[in-house]
C-alpha cells in the first residue's frame, strides 16, 4: 500500500519553527496520533528510507527519427508518468503541452509507441538512453543537449533520504537544425569548442534535496543558490516550458561519502562535498583575485557531513562542518611568461575595491546564530559572526608572493576601518606553509597550523542536529526544526555554526587542499565524539583530561542504580544500557596534541578514509582550474605506514604536473576559458553574437492545418498536408498550369503573433516555377485578416533553398503614407541610410491571437508553367497560455502584478490597467520634470510582460520623494547604479513621473512637441537643428508617446519636412561611421556592466544609487546653476521650456570628478557609461585583462578591442568637460537606441495582456476578487472526467479556436472564454450576445482531426427561461465551405426546462466536487471531423421578420406561450430583453492518431520526375566563386570568379544571409535577466526587422595571363 505523508505534513509544519512556537504543533500531533497512524506511518517510512526515496530511477530517452524530428522521453523517479518533449527541427526550440496522450503517457513504452507509431525499429534513425538532462540550447544551426548517460551514486542516501549522483559519462547530443539564419566561422568553431567542455566526474547533482546550501537546507528543490548552478542558463529552454525539475541542477566540484567504523564495525557516514562558486569561473591565469562580480578565483564551499544510519523508524542523527578555500580577495593578477620560471603577480590600482563586498557575502550566509547549544565549550558564542582567513602564501623576504601578503593586511585593515562590515569579526592568520615545511618538517607544520586553528574553530562551531521520521518525535526536540515539500520528516537543529574559516594560497590548489584537510580533521574526530562514535585507541586514556564530564549524545540519559547507586547510561536509539560513559571525552581535546600523540591515539582507517576524500577532491579541483592533477598531496597520507615511499613517488608526479599545467596554462587556457562563459551563459554577446535564446515556435506543422484544399496537377497527390510538414521537406508541390493565383488558408496549431514567414524554394530545372511574388495577410481569425505583407518578392534561388520573410505586424495605410519609410519603401536610391537609428520606423500592429494566416502567391509568367510550391513554415511567439490558465508559473507572477494593481486603485471599476497602454507612462525615463503621459487613463502604467512572468515596470519606476532629479536619465535605466536583480513583482504604489494632475490627449502630445521643436528653431522656424538638439527633441517625442507616424503628421501640418531633423542626415560620414563604431562598443560594454551586476548581486543587497545613470541626458532648456558647481559645463540652454524645466533650477546635488578632482552638478555630469570608453577621453588605459578576444569572427560593430571587465569603475563620476564630444554624442545615440527597444517591448507586453483580456476578460473586477471554484487542476480535471465520460475535451483553447468572430454583448465575457478550460476565469462570467441578435453560429476548429462523440454546453450562471432557451444545432466538416458540412442534430433546451427545474434561475453554490450545470449532445455514432458549427437560436415573441440567410428554422417562428421576466445579464434582477449566452463548449471525443511515417510512393512519380526535368527555355547555369575574403569587420566580401568563367549577361545571388548582432545598445534595468533580450520573448528584431543595404560593384581586372574578375558587396545594417 503506497501513501504519501504530504498532505498531513503541510497542515503540521512550516519551513523555520522555533522552539517556543511549538504548542500548535503539539496541538495537531494529538488530533493524528491513532494506532494505525503511527504503525503505518511508520511502516512507510522505514521502506522509504531503504529505498532511497525513489520508486524507479529516472529515465531518458532522446529518439530521432529517420525524418530527423527528435523527441525526449523522460520519466522522473520523482513521478509516476512520462513526458515528451518536442524538439523543433527548425528552430530549435521546445515543445510540450502537458496533454495527455499527446505529451504525457502512462509509462516511458507507451511514450515510445505513440512516437513511433508503433515501429520502434523501423521509425527510429537512434535512441540514446541517459539517467538525466543535464542542459540543452538552440544555437543557430544546431540544438546542443547534454544528457548524463552513466552516473554513479557517490552520497547514496542523505539523511531524511536523497542521493547525490556524479556524473560519470556524459554525450552531447547535436541536433542538426535547419534554422537559414546565418552563421559565421567563429560561432560555428565556438559551438563545436562548448560541446567539448569536460564534464565527466567532476560535476554532481540530487534531483529531490537543495544541496546548492549547507545541509540541510531550508530551500525547496527549486529555489537553488544560484552562485553554485552552473546549468542555470542552459537548463532554461526546459523551465519556459514549465518542466523546471527535468532538468539537473547541476553542480560542479566533488562530492563523495565514505563508511567508517571503529573496532571493525560500521558506526558512522563521512561525506564531503564541495560547490564551486560561479561568480568567477575560469581558468588559473584568468581567473585570480576578485573581479567586478565581487568573487574570487577557484572559490569553492566545502562541507564535511558526518551521520550515523538508523533503521526501524529510528531518529538519524548528524553533524556538519563548513569552510570555504579560494584565492586572495583582492584584485590582482599574474602575467605568465613563457622564459620565466614563475608568473609575474601584479596588483591593480584599486586593489581593495569589492573586497567589503566579498566578505559581506561570507557574514549573510554564515552569520547563522545558535538557538539552542548543549556544549558548554559553545556555550557562550560572541553575537558577531567571526571570519577567520588562514593565509598560506610565501612571506619571506624576496618571494614573489610578499606582496599579495602585505595587500591582504592592508585590505583587512581598509575594511575595518570603513566600518561597513556590520555584525562581522574579520580577522586574518599568516602561516608560510612551504617556509615552515622546509624549516621545521612536515609535522611540527601541522602541529602549528593545529595550534593556530583551535580557537577560531571552536568559536566557529558545527551544526548539530537529529532528522525526525515520526511525528511523536517533535515533543523530544529540543532546537530549530527545518521542513520543506522536499522530504517527508523534519530536521531538528540543536546548534548552527556560526562564521567560517577561509583557506587561501595563491591558486587555491595544493597548499590550500593540505591546509584545510587537516583543519577539518580535527573537526571530524569532534563530529564522530559527538554522536557517539568512539575513534580513540588503547592508548587514547594516557591523554586525557580529568575532571571533565561531557554531555550524552542524542537519545541517551543517565541514570543510577537504585540498588547500589551506580551511574549507567540508557541508549534509547537502540534500547540499550552500558555502564560506560559514552563520549568520555574532552571536546576537542585533540587541538592539544602533537601529531605523534594524535596518531597513536587516535583510530586511523577513519583518516585514512576522509584522507581518500581530500585527495579526490584537491585532483578535482586542480584539474578544473589548471588542467592538471594536484602537486605536493603526499602530505595528505602521512599518517600511513609508508610515507617515504610515497615522497619519493609524489616527487617524479610533481615535475610532470608542473610540465602539464605550463602548457595548458599557455595554449589551451583561453578555449576553456570561453567553454566555461559559454557554459554558464554570460559574454554571449562576444561568444555567439547572433544567436537567439528565444527561438521562434514553428505554429504551421501538424496540428495545424490548410482551411481549403490545395490542387495539385496530378490526382494521387491530395495530401496538401506534406506542404506543412517538416517529415516532407523536398516536397515540390505542382499546381496546375491554369492557376494564376494560388492562396492558401493555413489555421496555426496554436495562436501566436506572426514573425517570420520560411519558404522553402521547390522546383525542377527551370527555375521559373516558383511564385515570383507573395501577400500575406494575417488574423484572428477569417474575418479580420489584414494585410501584412503585399507584393513580397521571391528572388529565383537554387531548389532546397530556405528563405525567411520577416512579418512585422500589419501596417495601416495612413501611417504608411506619412511616414518616409513608406514614401521611400521602393525606392531604388536612398540618399542617407538610417546608420545611429530607425528615424521613420513603422509600427505594425502586435496580436499575439492570430490564429489565420492567408498566403497568396503569384507565378512569374501567369497562364504558361504550373507554379510549384515547396514547404510552408510560419514562424511566431506564443503565450504561456498553461502557465496563465493554471496561475503557475509565469502565469502566477502575471496574476500577483493584477492583485496588487487592483489593491492599489481601489477596485475601480472604471479603470482599465491594460489596454490602450501608453508605453513609456510610469516606465518613462523621466523625472519628476517629465512631461506627463500621452493617455488620461494613469493606471495603465501597471504592464506586464506575458512571455516572461516579469513586471513590465519594476519598483524603481517609483520617484523618491526626497531626489530632485532633473536629467532626462531617470532611475528605470538606471541600471548601473540600482539593477533588480530578479524578475519581482512591482510595488503598488506605482506613481506617474509627472509635476501634472492629469493626462495629456493625443493633441496635447503633439503640441507639446511642437512646442519643444518651436523653442529649438524660434517661433518662425528659421532655425536649423543641428545634431544634439534633434536628438533631444527625439527624447521628447518618446516622452510624449509619439510614434514615428504621429511625429510625422504633425510635423507636416505646419509644413516641415521630416527629413530636416533626422539625426540620420546631421552629421558628415566620417564622423559619423566613427560614432557608430563607439556607440556599438559602447553597447558592448553596457551589457557587460549589467551581466556583472546582476551576478554581483547574488547573495547580497541591492546597491545604492548615487543619483547619476548610465547617459544623464539632461532634458531641453536644463543648464548648470549651481553655485558650487566648478565644471559649469552646461551654462547656456539652447531653449527654454517652463514646462520641462525645473523653476528650481539645477540639481542642488553634487559629486567629485574622478578625472579633474572637481565639484559638478549633476547637469553637468557626463553617464557612467562614459566611464566604460576612457580611451575616447583620454589616453589612459587600465590593466585590466582583455575578455573580449577575437572569437573567430566579428561583425561589423563586434569589435575586438573593447575590454569588457570595466563594470567596476562605473563607481565613478566624470564630467562633461572631461569628456570627448564624441563620447557624449555616442551616450545620447545609445540613450535614443533604448527608447525605441523600450517602446517595441512596451508595444509587445500590453499586446500581451489584450490577448489575455479578450480570452478570459482581465476587465471583471470579480476575476480578481473572486476564486474559481475547481481552481485546483486535479479537482478541474475530475470534473471534465465527469462532464465527458472519460472521453478527451479536444474543443480546448488554445488548442482549439474560432474560425469566425462572434457578435459579442458589452460587458460580457469574451467569446473565447466559451473554449477556455473550465476552471479559468471568473467564476460567475459567461458569454452574452446583443440583446437584438437571436442567431449565434459559433464554427470551432478542433485542436486536431478527431473523432466526436458529443458536445456538452454548461448552462450560465443565471440559468435558462423559457424566453432566452435556444434551440442548439449542430454540424461537422473538415473545411471551411459551409456547403460540405453535414448536420448532426438539433436539439431543443426549452424541452428540458419544461421537464426539470434544475437549469432554471442562478445556480445554487454547493458542494466543490458538485459538476456545473449542464447539457449533453450525444452522437449516435462517432464523426470524424476537424470543424464544429454549434448554433444557438432564440425565438422572439411576436417576431414578424424572417433571416432566411441565418437558415431559421420556420417551424421555430412560433410565439413563445411562456413569457417570463429576463434577468439581467450578469444576474440582475431588472427586466431586460432576452439574449443569447452560455458558460462554455466541450467537445467530447478522442483526437486521431497522424502517421508518422513518410508518404508512400505515388504512381505519378515517373511523371512528376520527368516533368520536373524539363529544361527552362533561358539557358541558366553556376558560376564556382574560386575564392572569397572579408575585411573592414566582415563589411565587405570579395568574391573571386574563375577566369575560365563566360562572359555574364547578368548575375542573382543565392542564399545571400548576413549576421545580425543581437546587442545593439546598452540594457536598462527592465532587462535584468542576463539572457533576457528584451521584457518579452520577442526580440527587436521579430517587432522591426533589420533593413539591409547591398551596394554591388563588378570589377574586371586585366593581368598578363589571365583575366580575373571581382564581385564586391558591401552591405550595412
Amino acid at each position: 500500500m503506497l501513501f504519501t505523508t504530504s498532505s498531513f505534513s503541510k497542515g503540521l509544519f512550516c519551513p523555520i519553527l522555533p522552539t517556543q512556537e511549538k504548542s500548535w504543533v503539539n496541538q495537531s500531533i494529538e488530533d493524528y496520533q491513532t494506532k494505525a497512524f503511527r504503525e503505518l506511518l511508520k511502516q512507510f517510512t522505514v521502506a522509504l528510507m531503504e529505498s532511497a526515496v525513489c520508486l524507479r530511477n529516472t529515465s531518458v530517452v532522446v529518439v530521432i527519427l529517420n525524418t530527423g524530428e527528435v523527441y525526449i522521453v523522460v520519466s522522473l523517479s520523482t513521478r509516476s508518468d512520462t513526458q515528451v518533449i518536442y524538439v523543433d527541427p527548425t528552430t530549435g526550440s521546445l515543445g510540450y503541452n502537458g496533454k495527455k496522450g499527446i505529451d504525457v503517457f502512462g509509462s516511458e513504452d507507451e511514450a515510445l509507441n505513440y512516437i513511433t507509431n508503433g515501429s520502434r525499429w523501423l521509425l527510429c534513425k537512434s535512441r540514446t538512453y541517459a539517467r538525466a538532462i543535464l542542459g540543452y540550447s538552440a544555437l543557430g544551426s544546431f540544438g546542443l543537449l547534454l544528457v548524463a548517460t552513466k552516473l554513479t551514486s557517490t552520497i547514496p542516501n542523505l539523511p531524511g533520504g536523497g542521493c547525490v549522483y556524479t556524473v560519470t559519462e556524459s554525450q552531447w547530443i547535436k541536433i542538426p537544425l535547419q534554422n537559414p539564419q546565418p552563421q559565421g566561422k567563429g560561432e560555428l568553431k565556438t559551438i563545436q569548442e562548448f560541446a567539448e567542455i569536460d564534464i565527466d566526474g567532476k560535476h554532481y547533482y540530487c534531483e529531490t534535496r537543495d544541496i546548492t546550501r549547507p545541509f540541510p537546507s531550508p530551500m525547496p528543490l527549486q529555489n537553488p543558490d544560484d552562485e553554485f548552478v552552473w546549468n542555470g542558463w542552459f537548463s532554461r529552454p526546459f523551465k519556459e516550458i514549465g518542466l523546471a525539475q527535468h532538468c539537473a541542477i547541476l553542480l560542479q566540484g566533488f562530492a563523495e561519502a565514505r563508511v567508517f567504523g571503529s573496532s571493525g564495525q560500521q558506526e558512522g557516514i563521512v561525506a564531503l562535498l564541495a560547490r564551486r562558486s560561479k561568480l568567477h569561473p575560469g581558468t588559473r591565469y584568468l581567473a585570480r583575485g576578485l573581479n567586478s562580480c565581487f568573487g574570487t578565483g577557484n572559490e569553492v564551499e566545502c562541507e564535511q557531513l558526518v551521520w550515523v544510519p538508523r533503521r526501524n523508524g529510528q531518529s538519524v542523527p548528524f553533524n556538519t562542518y563548513v569552510w570555504r578555500r579560494g584565492t586572495i580577495p583582492i584584485r590582482w593578477g599574474a602575467e605568465l611568461r613563457i622564459t620565466a620560471a614563475e608568473a609575474e603577480i601584479y596588483v591593480s590600482d584599486n586593489p581593495y575595491k569589492g573586497s567589503l563586498q566579498y566578505y559581506q557575502r561570507l557574514s549573510k550566509r554564515y552569520g547563522a546564530h545558535n538557538i539552542e547549544v548543549t556544549d558548554g565549550v559553545n556555550q557562550n558564542k560572541s553575537p558577531l559572526v567571526p571570519i577567520l582567513c588562514v593565509n598560506l602564501l610565501r612571506n619571506g623576504e624576496g618571494k614573489s608572493e610578499s606582496i599579495l601578503v602585505q595587500h591582504f593586511e592592508e585590505s583587512m585593515n581598509h575594511i575595518r576601518s570603513s566600518g561597513k562590515l556590520l555584525h562581522t569579526r574579520l580577522n586574518l592568520i599568516n602561516y608560510d606553509w612551504h617556509a615552515s615545511v622546509k624549516l621545521k618538517g612536515e609535522q611540527q607544520t601541522i602541529e602549528g597550523l593545529w595550534k593556530l586553528l583551535k580557537q577560531p574553530t571552536i568559536s566557529v562551531g558545527i551544526s548539530e542536529g537529529d532528522y525526525l521520521l515520526s511525528r511523536q518525535q517533535l515533543n523530544d526536540c529540543q532546537g530549530e526544526l527545518v521542513y520543506n515539500e522536499d522530504f517527508e520528516g523534519v530536521f531538528c537543529l540543536r546548534s548552527r555554526q556560526s562564521g567560517v574559516i577561509r583557506f587561501n594560497c595563491a591558486d587555491s590548489l595544493d597548499r590550500t587542499n593540505a591546509a584545510s584537510y587537516f583543519g577539518s580533521l580535527q573537526v571530524f574526530v569532534e563530529q564522530c565524539r559527538r554522536l557517539g562514535i568512539s575513534l580513540d585507541t588503547d592508548l587514547a586514556s594516557v591523554y586525557n583530561s580529568g575532571g571533565y564530564t561531557a554531555p550524552l549524545p542524542p537519545g541517551w540519559e543517565k541514570r543510577s542504580d537504585a540498588v547500589t547507586g551506580k551511574t549507567y547510561y540508557i541508549d534509547h536509539n537502540t534500547r540499550t544500557t552500558t555502564w560506560m560513559h559514552p563520549c568520555p571525552d574532552k571536546p576537542w581535546k585533540r587541538f592539544d596534541m602533537s601529531f605523534e600523540e594524535f596518531k597513536k591515539s587516535t583510530i586511523l582507517s577513519p583518516i585514512s578514509q576522509l584522507a581518500d576524500l581530500f585527495l579526490l577532491a584537491g585532483d578535482i579541483h586542480a584539474t578544473l582550474y589548471t588542467g592538471s592533477k594536484a602537486m605536493h598531496s603526499q602530505i595528505l597520507s602521512i599518517f600511513t605506514d609508508e610515507p617515504g615511499k610515497f615522497k619519493q613517488f609524489s616527487a617524479a608526479q610533481n615535475m610532470k604536473i608542473t610540465l602539464q599545467r605550463r602548457y595548458k596554462n599557455a595554449v589551451v587556457d583561453s578555449s576553456r576559458q570561453k567553454q566555461l562563459e559559454t557554459f554558464l551563459g554570460i559574454r554571449l554577446f562576444k561568444h555567439l553574437p547572433s544567436v537567439s535564446f528565444h527561438p521562434l515556435k514553428v505554429l504551421s506543422r501538424p496540428p495545424a492545418c490548410f482551411l481549403k484544399p490545395v490542387v495539385n496537377m496530378f490526382s494521387n497527390f491530395n495530401d496538401e498536408s506534406d506542404l506543412l510538414s517538416f517529415k516532407r521537406k523536398d516536397i515540390i508541390w505542382i499546381c496546375p498550369q491554369s492557376t494564376d493565383v494560388v492562396e492558401l488558408f493555413i489555421y496555426l496549431s496554436e495562436p501566436c503573433h506572426v514573425c517570420q514567414l520560411l519558404l522553402t524554394i521547390s522546383h525542377g530545372a527551370n527555375d521559373t516555377t516558383f511564385p515570383a511574388t507573395v501577400d500575406v495577410r494575417t488574423g484572428r481569425n477569417l474575418d479580420g485578416l489584414k494585410i501584412v505583407l503585399e507584393g513580397a518578392s521571391v528572388p529565383k534561388c537554387l531548389n532546397g533553398t530556405n528563405m525567411f520573410i520577416p512579418l512585422a505586424g500589419p501596417v495601416s495605410s495612413e501611417d504608411m503614407a506619412v511616414t518616409g519609410a513608406g514614401v521611400r519603401l521602393n525606392a531604388r536610391d536612398a540618399s542617407r541610410f538610417s546608420l545611429l537609428y530607425d528615424f521613420e520606423e513603422l509600427e505594425g500592429e502586435l496580436d499575439f491571437l492570430t490564429r489565420v494566416v492567408a498566403l497568396t502567391f503569384y507565378p512569374a509568367v501567369r497562364g504558361k508553367t504550373p507554379v510549384t510550391l515547396g514547404e510552408i513554415e510560419v514562424l511566431g511567439v506564443s503565450l504561456p497560455w498553461r502557465d496563465i490558465f493554471s496561475k503557475e508559473g509565469q502565469g502566477s507572477k502575471f496574476y500577483q502584478c493584477l492583485n496588487k494593481f487592483k489593491e492599489t486603485t481601489n477596485q475601480s471599476q472604471e479603470t482599465d490597467p491594460f489596454l490602450h497602454t501608453n508605453p513609456f507612462a510610469g516606465a518613462s525615463p523621466a523625472n519628476e520634470n517629465v512631461v506627463p503621459p500621452v493617455q488620461t487613463n494613469t493606471s495603465s502604467s501597471i504592464c506586464m510582460d506575458l512571455l516572461t512572468g516579469d513586471s513590465m515596470f519594476p519598483e524603481s519606476i517609483t520617484q523618491p520623494p526626497k531626489r530632485n532629479v532633473s536629467s532626462v536619465g531617470g532611475d528605470f535605466l538606471n541600471f548601473s547604479d540600482n539593477a533588480a536583480t530578479e524578475h519581482q513583482v512591482p510595488e503598488t504604489n506605482i506613481k506617474f513621473s509627472s509635476s501634472h494632475d492629469g493626462g495629456l490627449t493625443a493633441d496635447s502630445a503633439a503640441q507639446h512637441y511642437l512646442n519643444c521643436l518651436k523653442a529649438l528653431t524660434g517661433p518662425h522656424m528659421e532655425r536649423k537643428l543641428d545634431f544634439e538638439e534633434a536628438m533631444r527633441l527625439e527624447i521628447e517625442r518618446f516622452k510624449f508617446n509619439l510614434s514615428a507616424a504621429d511625429r510625422d503628421r504633425t510635423l507636416l501640418s505646419i509644413g516641415t519636412d521630416p527629413a530636416t531633423i533626422n539625426p540620420n542626415g546631421l552629421l558628415d560620414d566620417l564622423y559619423m561611421a566613427r560614432l557608430c563604431r563607439i556607440a556599438s562598443n559602447l553597447a558592448i560594454l553596457g551589457q557587460v556592466a549589467l551581466e556583472d551586476k546582476v551576478t554581483a548581486a547574488i547573495g547580497l543587497e541591492t546597491n545604492e544609487d548615487d543619483g547619476i545613470d548610465f547617459w544623464n541626458i539632461t532634458r531641453i532648456g536644463e543648464t548648470c546653476s549651481s553655485a558650487m558647481c566648478e565644471v559649469r559645463a552646461v551654462t547656456h540652454p539652447a531653449a527654454c521650456i517652463p514646462s520641462i524645466v525645473p523653476s528650481g533650477g539645477g540639481s542642488q546635488s553634487h559629486f567629485s570628478c574622478s578625472q579633474c578632482e572637481r565639484k559638478v552638478c549633476k547637469v553637468c555630469c557626463a553617464g557612467k557609461g562614459a566611464l566604460l570608453l576612457p580611451s575616447y577621453n583620454s589616453k589612459e588605459m587600465s590593466g585590466f585583462n582583455n575578455l573580449l578576444s577575437r572569437s573567430g569572427s566579428s561583425h561589423g560593430n563586434q569589435t575586438d578591442s573593447v575590454p569588457t571587465n570595466r563594470s567596476s569603475i562605473l563607481n565613478g563620476v566624470i564630467c562633461k568637460a572631461c569628456c570627448s564630444n564624441i563620447v557624449l554624442d555616442a551616450l545620447i545615440v545609445d540613450y535614443v537606441r533604448v527608447l525605441v527597444s523600450l517602446r517595441r517591448s512596451a508595444r509587445a507586453g500590453c499586446a500581451a495582456h489584450e490577448a489575455i483580456d479578450d480570452v478570459i476578460g482581465l476587465r471583471s473586477i470579480d476575476y480578481l476578487i473572486e476564486r474559481n471554484k475547481m481552481s485546483d487542476g486535479q479537482q478541474a480535471a475530475e470534473v471534465l472526467k465527469k462532464l465527458l465520460n472519460g472521453e478527451e475535451s479536444l474543443a480546448e483553447f488554445p488548442h482549439a479556436s474560432l474560425l469566425h468572430s462572434v457578435e459579442t454583448a458589452v460587458g460580457s465575457a469574451p467569446s473565447l472564454s466559451l473554449l477556455a478550460p473550465i476552471d479559468s476565469g471568473p467564476q460567475h462570467a459567461y458569454w452574452r450576445a446583443p440583446p437584438s441578435i437571436s442567431y449565434a453560429e459559433f464554427a470551432i476548429v478542433l485542436s486536431n482531426l478527431s473523432d466526436v462523440s458529443g458536445v456538452v454546453l454548461l448552462v450560465s450562471p443565471c440559468g435558462y427561461s423559457t424566453a432566452d432557451s435556444p434551440t442548439v444545432q449542430i454540424w461537422v466538416s473538415n473545411k471551411i465551405n459551409k456547403e460540405e458540412r453535414s448536420c448532426v442534430g438539433k436539439w431543443d433546451i426549452q424541452s428540458l426546462i419544461s421537464s426539470s427545474s434544475e437549469f432554471y434561475g442562478p445556480e445554487k453554490s454547493g458542494s466543490e466536487n458538485d459538476v456545473p450545470r449542464h447539457v449533453k449532445f450525444t452522437f449516435k455514432n462517432q464523426i470524424r471531423c476537424r470543424i464544429i458549427w454549434i448554433t444557438l437560436r432564440i425565438r422572439r415573441p411576436g417576431s414578424s421578420s424572417i433571416h432566411l440567410d441565418q437558415e431559421f428554422d420556420l417551424f421555430s417562428l412560433d410565439e413563445n406561450p411562456f413569457e417570463h421576466s429576463r434577468r439581467a445579464s450578469f444576474g440582475g434582477t431588472v427586466q431586460s430583453e432576452p439574449c443569447i449566452h452560455a458558460k462554455r463548449f466541450l467537445v467530447a471525443g478522442s483526437h486521431v492518431r497522424n502517421d508518422l511515417g513518410l508518404a508512400s510512393q505515388r504512381s505519378d512519380n515517373i511523371n512528376l520526375k520527368s516533368w520536373l526535368e524539363r529544361a527552362p527555355q533561358l539557358s541558366r547555369f553556376k558560376v564556382p566563386v574560386e575564392a572569397e575574403r572579408l575585411f573592414d569587420n566582415d563589411l565587405v566580401l570579395e568574391q573571386y570568379l574563375s577566369p575560365a568563367s563566360p562572359p555574364l549577361a547578368g548575375f542573382r545571388l543565392d542564399a545571400f544571409t548576413v549576421i545580425k548582432p543581437r546587442i545593439t545598445h546598452s540594457p536598462s534595468s527592465l532587462e535584468v535577466g542576463i539572457w533576457d533580450n528584451s521584457l518579452t520573448c520577442l526580440e527587436d528584431r521579430h517587432i522591426f526587422p533589420a533593413v539591409l543595404f547591398i551596394h554591388v560593384s563588378a570589377l574586371q581586372v586585366v593581368r598578363s595571363e589571365s583575366l580575373s574578375s571581382t564581385l564586391l558587396l558591401h552591405y550595412l545594417h
